[in-house]
């Protein structure tokens, strides 16, 4: 059997054992791995690693947090050095329930519905996309299509609270010449913009009584003090000048007029009414578009604040200082995603799109997604990536979220033609 015959019964497959794939996902539904609280990923990181060792892939596994390891399989392929690797990326935990009364269908099993879809969570975001990518390779083993470049599977913990599971995984040295993330997109390829946390935080040297207030507001009280609130609310109306600025005066194709935002999510401040407030903290979620880096927004802030702060007679003596990003919401209240930008002409862009226009018979529409995942992760460590998965945002971390089984099953076939042309191309081919 030639090579293509063995791709398109692979692909034929797909479809008529569509039951195994929705029997698979419904073993990944059925873990609570929800996040927050997280630390519960161990019992399904260790089902994925046993379902990839029964696939032929070496597995990589250690403790992110006590309770959330992360799961990479490598399938190294017959000839690594000369043809193209890739990276398969999915987060395995979900996002919270709550109170799940509001449901019709239990969140940790996967239902079929009268209406042709299938609910549970995780269904969009993301187990739905990382056990079809893992269906495909299933298969593609199952006829003997023979890989020759290295295949990554990266399962991670810890997206759902702006954790560095993804971040984890590539400090450890794992690397490819491209990457999908198989988060939410319906079958979209997807670039997206950044996100970064910060807190900037006022304080003063000195605690004073309430009593003391009349001091230093009103004239002859020659006491240089200041409530650490009220000057919060100045540097609060200054982001939102810069904010108004940047949405002048910066654009990116793809993205509205106006996406990056500087929200001031959270205050905290004062100790007691009968003081007058010597700390204040403003935590803010900073969004930015993909030809910047967060490095570079949060310099705009810190020297725009500081500007501001020159000007106050008693911040310039007193300036905020400033925190940023962290490697989980859980531990540091802190978070970093990176943008991503793609390159539709990067040759596995173009093998992607082909493969897509292959099974659908259509071109993929190719956009900026309105959220963020872990994929900027690769951007910024310089791997080429793309957020291409199913289920769509709209479900995702809603009650009673689902998926379209058609688009879990087209997705699993995209993803078996394409793992199938990319792996057996040689390095730095160009497509015309």
């Amino acid at each position: 059997m030639t090579h293509d015959n063995k791709v398109e019964r692979v692909v034929q497959s797909i479809a008529e054992r569509s039951e195994e794939l929705f029997a698979l996902l419904a073993e990944a539904i059925s873990f609570p791995t929800v996040s927050p609280p997280a630390r519960n990923t161990d019992p399904a990181q260790s089902w994925l690693a046993s379902r990839l060792q029964e696939c032929g892939f070496s597995i990589d596994r250690w403790s992110v947090y006590p309770g959330d390891d992360n799961v990479v399989g490598l399938l190294r392929g017959a000839d690594p050095d000369k043809y193209n690797s890739v990276i398969v990326n999915g987060h395995m935990d979900v996002a919270e329930v709550g109170d799940d009364s509001g449901w019709r269908y239990s969140p940790f099993s996967l239902t079929e519905a009268g209406d042709g879809r299938w609910y549970g969570r995780g269904t969009a975001d993301m187990k739905g996309g990382l056990v079809a990518s893992l269906f495909a390779i299933r298969l593609l083993r199952e006829v003997g299509l023979e890989l020759k470049g290295d295949l990554i599977f990266q399962s991670v913990i810890g997206e759902e609270a702006g954790e560095a599971g993804t971040l984890s995984a590539l400090e450890r040295g794992y690397t490819a010449d491209f990457a999908v993330v198989a988060d939410t997109s319906q079958l979209r390829l997807q670039g997206q913009g950044g996100v970064i946390t910060g807190w900037i935080t006022v304080e003063s040297p000195t605690t004073l009584h309430d009593g003391m207030r009349s001091r230093i507001i009103h004239a002859g009280g020659r006491v240089h003090g200041a409530s650490a609130i009220e000057k919060m609310a100045k540097i609060i109306t200054s982001l939102q000048e810069l904010e108004r600025h940047w949405a002048v005066m910066k654009q990116y194709p793809g993205f509205p007029p106006g996406i990056n935002t500087i929200n001031p999510a959270v205050i905290e401040g004062g100790r007691h009414a009968a003081f007058i407030a010597d700390k204040c903290a403003l935590w803010i979620t900073v969004h930015f578009y993909p030809d910047e880096n967060y490095e570079q927004v949060t310099r705009e802030i810190e020297q725009h604040v500081l500007a501001v702060a020159k000007a106050d007679p008693w911040l310039k003596d007193h300036p905020p200082s400033f925190r940023w990003g962290g490697r989980s919401m859980i531990e540091e209240r802190g978070e970093i995603f990176p943008a991503l930008a793609i390159d539709p002409d990067h040759p596995a862009m173009q093998r992607l799109t082909s493969a897509y226009e292959r099974q659908c018979g259509m071109q993929p529409v190719v956009e900026m997604s309105p959220s963020v995942t872990d994929a900027g992760w690769f951007g910024h460590m310089g791997i080429p990536a793309v957020i291409f998965g199913p289920g769509e945002l709209a479900h995702a971390h809603a009650v009673d979220e689902s998926v379209d089984p058609q688009e879990l099953i087209a997705f699993a076939q995209i993803m078996a033609r394409f793992l199938a042309d990319w792996c057996n191309t040689p390095k730095k081919e160009r497509t015309e």
